[in-house]
């Protein structure tokens, strides 16, 4: 860069113009308004880099106007201003609420009833919404290897799920695929031998992850002692003995 700055000087104060081309082109360079230091530094001009596309989302179909989880099936709603209402909608919701909203949508889809919560297909909907999260996640942050050990284990989970569902229940498991667009498919019949390192790695992955859950669920229950401690009502004060 220096040098291609030395070069430019050198050629406005000695007032000599740089031969870019040769023959008789030349005279086309003489031209008043055409500066030599312009003519070089466009010879080492970088190319514009294209803006990269945005991505589809999974969550792109969730409507901006629909209510959260919390506040669907309260009457009040209904009687609030516009600005209260579209606070409690998706449009000023976080991630995690749209997430938790996706998860509800593609249950809904293979739910047996309306009180089902722990069937295998259900559990499929959820995992199925968490895996599609966190591969557009990925995608942005390809080195976040945290997440992906979440999503492998999930994909894992899934999996088992599915292999349950396709020997147990066909059907069940045919229209789960068609309603979650999952493309299953089976194991080959002759599997290649697992090292041990893959071995030990996906095991110390599952301890890992079980330790995690075990410290949530410890955090979990301080918070809501320290609640259930809040909640309580204060002891009343004691009367006073009359003077």
């Amino acid at each position: 860069m220096l040098r291609l700055v030395l070069r430019g000087a050198f050629a406005l104060t000695a007032g000599s113009r740089p031969k870019l081309v040769a023959g008789p082109a030349e005279d086309t360079l003489q031209r008043p308004g055409k500066s030599p230091f312009l003519q070089i530094v466009r010879e080492y001009a970088r190319p514009v880099r294209k803006k990269k596309e945005p991505t589809p989302s999974h969550l792109d179909d969730l409507p901006d106007t629909m209510l959260r989880r919390d506040y669907a099936n309260v009457s009040a709603v209904d009687k609030v201003d516009d600005v209260v209402r579209r606070m409690l909608s998706l449009e000023m919701a976080s991630q995690k609420e749209k997430v938790k909203m996706k998860k509800e949508q593609l249950a809904a889809k293979v739910r047996r009833n309306p009180n089902d919560c722990g069937s295998a297909e259900v559990q499929v909907a959820y995992l199925t919404a968490m895996i599609r999260t966190l591969k557009e996640h990925l995608q942005m942050h390809p080195k976040d290897k945290v997440n992906l050990t979440h999503m492998m284990i999930a994909t894992d989970r899934r999996t088992v799920l599915l292999k349950y569902l396709r020997n147990s229940r066909y059907d069940t498991f045919e229209n789960t695929c068609k309603q979650l667009e999952i493309e299953y498919s089976p194991p080959p019949q002759y599997r290649r031998k697992i090292t041990r390192r893959a071995a030990v790695k996906k095991e110390f992955r599952a301890m890992v992850y079980k330790e995690k859950q075990k410290l949530r669920a410890l955090e979990r229950l301080k918070q809501m002692e320290k609640q259930d401690e809040g909640i309580k009502e204060p002891a009343q004060p004691k009367e006073g003995t009359p003077g």
